[in-house]
């Protein structure tokens, strides 16, 4: 006992909830007056085989023994009472102040509190209170961009220093202070697009100040000395002059111009001798041809100037002879076109049909297959005369000559050939790279033009076999081509999209006609001298006025690309169109209306062509048929007086 004096405790017995709930072992006073909130008194119940735990803690000890805790010197007295407690005959200690307990439970109750105390391996784990989580330090505020908002007109506020960032830094930092925005997406946009544009100003005011030379040869040798090409495909003076003042703005906002400026002078100063300055360069720039195409071209000027001569004369006679009614006369041959049925059909070879040509007379129809067979027939029977083999590929398209019974193919070999009526080769035109898509005799019938997917044109010679001239100028593969009915003019079409008309005599590109927006297939010109005819993929047929250099009309003739396109040979009156919609359609060349539609294929139509007096169209598919459609009243024709 002296030793459970030594260490300040408190020794309590009582019933807990009502007596006999449980006996109360002891109280730690020092764990009681700190405050802790670990169990200061400690029990069993009554049942020492549960060895079931009481804890109590200091705020459920504090009803029960608040009124003996006064001072130290209690606890001694408290002591001494037990030691002088008496002992009854029956051997039990008497305790007055406090409830019965057995002295050997005090004992056993003691022994734990000299030792360490252990809480037994059977007992639960004392219930501690749950420490209080510390309070998370709060995440910081993230300062979103604040772009400044734009100016009204357009104009921009910038900045060039970091003072403003660091405004808006500091104005970040306090939280709540002002109140924080971001621009949206299309707000950014809107930027963006503002700041293009005002560069794009700023650059032509920049250009606009520069000092550009105005004579085109020194504005050539100042793109020489830059670096750049002296000249684009189809460009112009004026252009190429803008072309200079862009780059010469671009390299000024750079700060390259004049050091390289100057060192371009430099090196051509130093390497430049008098000979070589005084050598001036000539342009445009061309590549000299042969003889035999300088003799060529002399041949086609003569036989135009004739031809030409011819033309005007009937025009002049037409329009002021008051006997010639040329309304009338239009409105009779439309007649006969709009009464073209079908006449004749035959089947022209095992393979799809791609080309069809009638003979100057129009007593004989030449017809070409995938086969690489072309085949003649009589006309209008449709009878056949003779096969021409000799292609190893497919053969392209096919035309007669308009002046005597030759005819020529084209084929995917890459070569042309030349036939005569009886079926034998002649000639063999090798050269190009690619495969051969149309053909074309000029009007003298001396020469043959072969169109190409190698990007160019040929003009060949009949009689010799030569190549007179290899033409450039698209920039995608040619398809088409047509001479004018004089002979001085060319017209090329290709998958460029573009028509190009070239004059024979000098050889120059003399128009460009662009409007198609697919590639174009078909071209052809008219008897009157002035007008083409273009047909394309994106389905229209593109009237040209060579006076005018621009379109005059536009058909929108099918439903599907125009394969196509021819005039009616002797007066142009009329045009004919094939299509991939299986049909072919007559228009007026009056005011372009559409006059008859021939169907009767049934599947692409391929090619076409109209007999000399607009008589008679023919026609080839890749259901592998030829249709003749002729006029009703053929037998009640009018001779019409021409020269």
């Amino acid at each position: 006992m002296k030793e459970a004096r030594e260490k300040p405790s408190w020794i309590l017995s009582e019933f807990i909830e009502g007596g006999g709930g449980g006996q109360l072992d002891c109280v730690d006073l020092d764990l009681y007056k700190s405050g802790s909130t670990t169990p200061v008194v400690e029990g069993y119940g009554k049942d020492d085989d549960e060895k079931s735990a009481i804890l109590l803690t200091r705020s459920q000890l504090q009803a029960s023994i608040s009124g003996i805790m006064d001072v130290d010197e209690e606890n001694t007295v408290t002591a001494s009472v037990a030691d002088s407690s008496t002992v009854g005959a029956d051997d039990q200690t008497v305790v007055p102040a406090i409830d019965t307990i057995s002295v050997q439970p005090l004992q056993h109750i003691i022994a734990p509190l000299i030792t360490t105390p252990v809480v037994p391996p059977i007992a639960p784990l004392p219930a501690v209170p749950l420490p209080v989580p510390r309070p998370l330090a709060p995440l910081p505020v993230r300062p979103p961009i604040i772009r400044p908002p734009l100016a009204q007109n357009g104009d921009l506020r910038t900045s060039d220093s970091d003072s403003d960032q660091d405004e808006l830094g500091s104005s970040h930092g306090a939280a709540g202070e002002s109140q924080e925005y971001e621009i949206s997406e299309e707000s950014r946009l809107v930027r963006e697009r503002q700041e293009k544009a005002m560069q794009e100003l700023l650059m032509k005011r920049r250009a606009a100040a520069l000092a550009v030379p105005t004579n085109d040869g020194a504005v050539r040798a100042r793109l020489r000395r830059l670096g750049e090409p002296i000249t684009l495909f189809g460009e112009r003076e004026m252009e190429r002059r803008d072309r200079l003042r862009m780059l010469m703005a671009k390299l000024d906002a750079e700060g390259q111009l004049e050091r390289l400026m100057k060192a371009h002078e430099d090196e051509e100063a130093a390497a430049a001798s008098p000979t070589e300055m005084e050598e001036d360069i000539q342009y445009p720039f061309y590549t000299e041809g042969s003889q035999a195409l300088l003799e060529a071209r002399k041949e086609i000027a003569k036989y135009s100037m004739v031809k030409s001569a011819l033309r005007l004369h009937r025009a002049r006679r037409k329009q002021d002879d008051p006997d010639e009614d040329l309304d009338a006369e239009i409105d009779w041959s439309l007649k006969q076109a709009a009464s073209l049925v079908l006449d004749c059909s035959e089947i022209g070879d095992d393979r799809p049909l791609s080309g069809c040509s009638f003979s100057h007379d129009g007593k004989m129809l030449a017809t070409c297959a995938l086969s690489g067979v072309a085949k003649l027939w009589s006309v209008p029977e449709v009878k056949k005369v003779t096969t021409l083999k000799g292609h190893t590929e497919r053969a392209t398209d096919i035309a007669f000559s308009p002046t005597g019974y030759h005819l020529a193919t084209a084929s995917a070999d890459r070569t042309a050939r030349l036939w005569n009526t009886e079926g034998s080769a002649q000639r063999t035109f090798e050269g190009h790279l690619d495969r051969l898509a149309r053909i074309a005799f000029h009007p003298s019938g001396k020469y043959l033009g072969t169109a190409s997917f190698d990007k160019t044109w040929r003009l060949w010679d009949i009689e010799t076999g030569e190549e007179l001239l290899l033409q450039e100028g698209h920039s995608r593969s040619v398809y088409g081509l047509s001479f004018h009915h004089d002979g001085s003019l060319a017209a090329s079409c290709g998958l460029d999209s573009l028509a190009r008309v070239w004059d024979l005599r000098s050889g120059r590109s003399i128009l460009a006609l662009e409007g198609h927006i697919k590639p174009v297939l078909g071209v052809s010109f008219s008897p009157n001298g002035y007008h083409l005819a273009t047909g394309g993929e994106d389905n229209t047929c593109r009237i040209w006025d060579l006076r005018k250099r621009k379109s005059l009309y536009i058909i929108p003739a099918h439903s599907n690309l125009v394969s196509q396109v021819k005039f009616e040979p002797q007066e142009g009156y009329f045009l004919v169109t094939s299509s991939y919609d299986m049909t072919a359609k007559v228009w007026s060349s009056r005011d372009f209306k559409p006059v008859r539609t021939l169907s009767g294929h049934e599947a692409k139509v391929t090619s076409l062509d109209v007999v000399g007096d607009g008589q008679c169209v023919a026609t080839v598919s890749h259901d592998r048929t030829i249709k003749l459609w002729s006029s009703k009243d053929n037998e009640k024709v009018k001779t019409m007086d021409i020269d």
